[in-house]
């Protein structure tokens, strides 16, 4: 996986590239449901959560400008072309575990996912690898 720097910098040039592959008919209907832009917004967010720290999908809902759309950040994740290498597995649900169904290959890899980053689970429950920072920007992963 690409750093969050570089998933940023090419999600302009990834989205236009997928657009023309085999798989080009559901990035298509994802580039025609984004007419504002939302879309973008979402994995803009999602390119900037750090290896080791995590967010949950109102929190990226939030980040995107977009609170109380915690259900759109799943549509986005499932839409996003595999070329923007965002990172998915750092994104958890409000409880801070993984929201795909326990025990399935996806579930899996996003823990596996998480794990190399040095994200730890107790009960279930994510704990982050990166300490939190008392700076309110740094805290929510903005570009200084």
């Amino acid at each position: 996986p690409g750093s969050c720097a570089t998933a940023t910098k090419g999600l302009l040039q990834a989205t236009a590239l997928v657009s023309l592959s085999a798989a080009g008919d559901v990035i298509l209907m994802a580039m025609d449901d984004d007419r504002d832009g939302r879309l973008e917004r979402i994995w803009r967010a999602v390119a900037q959560i750090p290896p080791g720290a995590i967010d949950s999908y109102g929190g990226v809902a939030r980040r995107a400008g977009l609170p109380g759309r915690a259900r759109l950040v799943g549509r986005a994740l499932a839409l996003a072309p595999e070329a923007l290498g965002l990172p998915w597995h750092r994104v958890l649900d409000a409880r801070g575990r993984i929201a795909l169904p326990p025990g399935s290959r996806a579930h899996r890899l996003q823990r596996q996912l998480l794990a190399r980053e040095g994200v730890r689970f107790v009960r279930g429950r994510a704990v982050p690898a990166v300490a939190a920072e008392r700076d309110l920007d740094a805290l929510l992963w903005r570009p200084r």
